[in-house]
């Protein structure tokens, strides 16, 4: 059975901040190295292993890439690319067909208007076919360090469950975020609360009595 709704306790924004803090501290030491569990060695592979995680495992992106990567390593090899040659690598993951052709389109778009990189602007980057707001923040962040915190399913159930955002658009979860932690470690809250999501604060079954964040969530089991 899944965990009731949230619910949050009336908190002040000096309230809440102080407990953001020390939320930060508790992650800071729990997953001091934490980052993208995607696997890519430049920001092009990343671009596309984050546009291929859309609805779809991090682990069955991982399976994909490597096979993907050496037969399309740049930008223009997957630029002169059809769809159809593209599916094959991506078969697995979810809604396949659709990603082969927004992953030619986007890497046709980056040889054309980028010279075959990818851009470190926001705007720039959600023109390409397939990113989107999350996808873009997350990219900027992992490969150019831009200070930002992208909100996935894991980020945002974590953001409700601990009352640090009651919003409802992953704009708007990661606005109110921001707002709480320093901008500096905007990046590595995006990192450690999805790692955190995905192996403690699960879905169905979250694991308060081993959670290090359990002091400070409302809505911890024993609450």
């Amino acid at each position: 059975m899944a965990p009731a709704k949230p619910r949050c306790p009336r908190e002040s924004k000096a309230k809440k901040r102080e407990r953001a803090l020390r939320i930060l501290k508790k992650l800071e030491a729990a997953y001091p190295e934490a980052r993208t569990e995607l696997r890519h060695e430049n920001p092009f592979q990343l671009l596309v292993a984050t546009v291929l995680s859309a609805q779809a495992t991090d682990r069955s992106v991982n399976e994909a890439t490597p096979a993907l990567f050496a037969r399309f390593p740049i930008p223009e090899a997957l630029a002169a690319a059809t769809p159809e040659e593209v599916e094959p690598y991506i078969r697995r993951i979810g809604l396949y067909r659709t990603k082969a052709r927004n992953l030619v389109a986007l890497a046709r778009k980056l040889v054309e208007e980028h010279g075959g990189e990818v851009p470190r602007d926001k705007k720039a980057l959600m023109a390409l076919p397939g990113v989107g707001w999350k996808t873009a923040t997350v990219v900027l962040g992992a490969a150019f360090g831009v200070p930002g915190i992208a909100v996935d399913t894991h980020l945002a159930r974590l953001a409700h469950r601990l009352c640090l955002s009651r919003a409802k658009t992953p704009e708007k979860i990661g606005a109110e975020l921001e707002a709480l932690f320093p901008r500096e470690k905007w990046v590595f809250v995006h990192h450690a609360l999805i790692l955190h999501g995905r192996y403690v604060c699960t879905a169905r079954k979250p694991k308060c009595d081993a959670c290090v964040l359990a002091d400070d969530c409302p809505n911890r089991h024993d609450a």
